[in-house]
C-alpha cells in the first residue's frame, strides 16, 4: 500500500510540474576538423538537459502541454580553445485545437553564434546577469519560443516572457559578442525582441491571437467562419506594414518565416472573392513570398 501511495505522488509530481519545453537539440560540428566528437555530443546532451530541465515560468504543465521546438546548432569554425562559431536555427510549433495539425509559430535562422564550451562544465544561467553566451541565447529562444506560443493563446498573454528575453539582451550589451546589439544586424536578437514589445508592433500580437486562437482554432468545427476571421485578421498586419514603424520590420520578417506556407495552404480552397482579398493583401506586405501565394490563386475549386 505504501509503495502504491508513493507511486502516485511520484505520477503527480512528473505531471503536475513538467517543465514547459519539449525541445530536440542538435549539434553538427561536421565542419571542425580533428577534435574529439564525443565532446560535441557532450555539448548537445548538455543543451538538452538546460532547455527542458530548467523551469522557465511559474505556471504548471503537464507533459502533453510542453511547447514543442527544436534548436539545431551547426558549428562552422573552431576560434579558438573551446570556443566556436556557428548558426542556429530555432523552430517551435503549436498543436491546432481538434485536429493532429501543428502550426509554426517561430522558425529563425540566427547567423551569429558564437560561445565558449568546456565539457561537463556546468550549463549556469542567471537572468539578472550574463554568464555565458551559449546559456544567453539558449534562455533567450526559450523565453521567446514561450511568449510566442502565449501570445497564441490570448491576446498579449506572452509580455512577461518577451519581457525576460528583453533582460537577456540587456545584459550582453557589454558582452563583446555578436547578435545583441542594435547596429550589428537589423533581424538579430536585439531587433526581434525591440520589435515585439513596441507597441507601434501591436496589431501583429493581436494578429497571433485571432489568427491561431479565432481561426486555426476554429476550423475544424466551422472551417468558413475560422478561415473569414484569418482573411480579416491579415489587416492587422497590413496596417503595421503601411505604417513602416522601422525601415527592416524584423518581427514581420520572423513571422512570414514561419507562416508563409500555412498562409498559402489555408486559402487554396477558399472562395474566389476570398482570395482576390488575401491574395492581394499577401502580396503586397510580403512581397518576397510571391511565389508561394501564387498558389492561392491558381488552385481552381
Amino acid at each position: 500500500m505504501r509503495i502504491f501511495i508513493v507511486l502516485i505522488i511520484l505520477a503527480f509530481s512528473y505531471t503536475s510540474f513538467s517543465q514547459e519545453l519539449k525541445c530536440r537539440v542538435q549539434v553538427n560540428a561536421q565542419k571542425i576538423q580533428g577534435t574529439n566528437k564525443q565532446k560535441f555530443e557532450n555539448m548537445q546532451k548538455a543543451i538538452y538537459e538546460f532547455m527542458n530541465n530548467t523551469k522557465w515560468t511559474n505556471n504548471i504543465y503537464s507533459i502533453d502541454e510542453r511547447i514543442e521546438c527544436t534548436i539545431q546548432i551547426n558549428l562552422t569554425e573552431e576560434v579558438g580553445s573551446d570556443r566556436y562559431k556557428g548558426t542556429m536555427q530555432i523552430q517551435s510549433n503549436r498543436p491546432v485545437f481538434g485536429s493532429s495539425y501543428n502550426s509554426v509559430l517561430l522558425n529563425f535562422r540566427d547567423a551569429d553564434i558564437e560561445f565558449s564550451y568546456v565539457e561537463f562544465q556546468a550549463m549556469d544561467f542567471n537572468e539578472n546577469s550574463f554568464i555565458s553566451n551559449l546559456t544567453s541565447v539558449c534562455a533567450y529562444y526559450a523565453y521567446l519560443i514561450i511568449g510566442f506560443d502565449y501570445d497564441s493563446f490570448s491576446d498579449h498573454g506572452g509580455g512577461e516572457y518577451f519581457t525576460k528575453a528583453e533582460k537577456i539582451v540587456q545584459n550582453a550589451q557589454n558582452s563583446g559578442v555578436k547578435g545583441w546589439k542594435a547596429f550589428e544586424n537589423k533581424r538579430n536578437r536585439y531587433w526581434i525582441i525591440e520589435n515585439v514589445l513596441n507597441s507601434k508592433y501591436d496589431p501583429v500580437r493581436t494578429f497571433m491571437y485571432q489568427y491561431h486562437r479565432m481561426g486555426l482554432d476554429l476550423m475544424s468545427t466551422q472551417l468558413i467562419k475560422g478561415r473569414q476571421t484569418i482573411a480579416e485578421s491579415f489587416k492587422l498586419l497590413q496596417k503595421v506594414y503601411r505604417d513602416k514603424p522601422d525601415a527592416q520590420m524584423a518581427y514581420l520578417s520572423v513571422i512570414f518565416d514561419a507562416k508563409a506556407d500555412e498562409f498559402a495552404n489555408i486559402f487554396t480552397e477558399a472562395f474566389p472573392d476570398e482570395k482576390n482579398r488575401v491574395y492581394t493583401i499577401l502580396t503586397e506586405i510580403n512581397p518576397s513570398n510571391t511565389n508561394k501565394y501564387k498558389k492561392i490563386k491558381e488552385n481552381k475549386n
